[in-house]
């Protein structure tokens, strides 16, 4: 079974309204004209890439406090979440979207939480590596235990390496999602992909791609806000 039969709406249809002289690459006409279908992939697309992030920092994080605490699996671990990462998007899809239907965005779901894996896994490793000894030294003689340290001591001192892997999964996430367009599961992906079966119109191709864009930056702007409300010491650090 092809990929173009699980969604058949991207299947190539007609020629696209007249929107000028030699189909130009952006169009106020087609933002106007579909901004209804605009919003309602740009929100699915969004929430797709919230919902693979947060599932993948749920299980990355543990992850990383395995392999930060008992080091003789933080080779496996590495490497697990790299060769998940090397899987090419589109074989991964072939592989998940039959066991769990390809009328979902299931499929989607678990392939963008196996890629967000490897980078939240190492950075959130690197954060934690990174707290020195002598704060762990003075944790412990304090009568902290180690989950005691760990949290109150560790995971906040690691935050910066944390979110700049969150922000960095995010980012590469929303570039990810419109893979899903292959199985009309892609938020803007879809939109992507109907432009080049539409006879390469290129005002939905460019139009659905600026969207990506400015999603990914605003969702980086966020997270970094968020990121410098959480770690107000590295600003005394920076001064």
């Amino acid at each position: 079974m092809s990929f173009l039969s699980w969604a058949p709406g991207l299947a190539p249809v007609a020629a696209p309204a007249d929107e000028g002289p030699g189909n130009p690459w952006f169009s106020w006409r087609y933002v106007h004209d579909n901004a209804g279908e605009l919003v309602t992939n740009l929100q699915e697309h969004s929430w797709l890439t919230a919902r693979a992030v947060i599932i993948a920092l749920i299980v990355a994080l543990p992850l990383a406090v395995v392999a930060y605490w008992i080091r003789s699996l933080t080779g496996p671990i590495l490497a697990l979440s790299g060769i998940l990462y090397t899987i090419p998007s589109l074989a991964l899809l072939a592989l998940v979207a039959p066991a769990v239907g390809t009328t979902t965005d299931t499929s989607v779901l678990i392939a963008l939480v196996l890629y967000a894996l490897l980078v939240l896994v190492r950075n959130s490793l690197a954060g934690l590596t990174q707290v020195p000894a002598e704060v762990k030294d003075a944790a412990a003689g304090m009568g902290y235990g180690k989950l005691g340290r760990l949290w109150r001591i560790e995971l906040p001192l690691a935050l910066p390496g944390i979110m700049t892997g969150l922000r960095l999964a995010t980012v590469s996430t929303v570039a990810l999602v419109t893979v899903g367009g292959i199985i009309g599961r892609g938020g803007l992906g879809d939109m992507i992909l109907g432009g080049f079966h539409n006879n390469f119109y290129k005002a939905e191709i460019m139009t659905a791609s600026i969207l990506c864009v400015l999603l990914a930056l605003v969702l980086d702007l966020i997270l970094a806000g968020i990121g410098r409300l959480l770690t107000p010491w590295t600003k005394v650090r920076r001064s």
